[in-house]
């Protein structure tokens, strides 16, 4: 049987990404389809311009929200948002907004030779509850090892041009496709727009199914 096809677009440093992804996971378990689900990743960096080496976290989110009393408001809303889902957000721990297109590469590299979910759930962990530059190349290393890859290749992926093109397309499609804000998952033929319950995707995930086997 053909497993469902689920597609997530999304970038590493939204939290509402990762709440999404976690709640997408619990629909999955929840609608007895663990196993038989096909959850491919798209990426949809919402900071392109940003610097390789990435921007001091607290001057850039003061001048994107106007303050930095705003953004640590924003914050807590999200981490209360993540705590209702199991996750921990700790944005204290966070010292600089990452370029995400080396973390992007690596996703892909990750998806060329099967799943990547294990990987994308460590990245976002990372990031969010450990405060890690996940646009350094030697903390992707670290992650991607704890998440079941050869560390060495992963390095010497990452030292190359490789996938580069590649996520780059991926974006390109997105935008084409009509998505200007992430998450957005695409089970089957239906459209999930943000971190919405787990219920909902399970809806989503029950549907897809049965006109997977309607068409069997």
């Amino acid at each position: 049987m053909k497993p469902v096809e689920v597609t997530v677009t999304y970038d590493l440093i939204c939290p509402w990404c990762w709440i999404a992804e976690h709640r997408l996971a619990e629909a999955i378990e929840a609608a007895g389809l663990a196993g038989t689900v096909n959850v491919r990743f798209v990426p949809f960096e919402l900071n392109p311009t940003m610097p390789a080496g990435g921007i001091d976290r607290k001057a850039y989110r003061s001048a994107k929200f106007g303050s930095w009393a705003r953004s640590q408001a924003l914050d807590a809303h999200v981490a209360d948002a993540g705590r209702a889902a199991g996750l921990v957000f700790d944005h204290a721990r966070i010292a600089r907004t990452p370029n995400t297109r080396l973390a992007h590469r690596l996703v892909w590299f990750a998806q060329q030779r099967g799943s990547a979910v294990a990987l994308v759930d460590a990245l976002f962990a990372a990031y969010f509850r450990d405060g890690r530059d996940i646009g350094d190349a030697d903390v992707l290393v670290e992650v991607a090892a704890g998440a079941g890859l050869a560390g060495d290749a992963v390095r010497a992926f990452l030292a190359s041009g490789e996938g580069l093109d590649a996520v780059v397309a991926l974006e390109e499609a997105a935008v084409r496709d009509g998505i200007a804000s992430v998450p957005s998952t695409r089970i089957g033929t239906t459209v999930v727009s943000g971190a919405q319950p787990a219920d909902v995707f399970r809806a989503a995930l029950l549907d897809a199914q049965r006109a997977r086997d309607r068409a069997a």
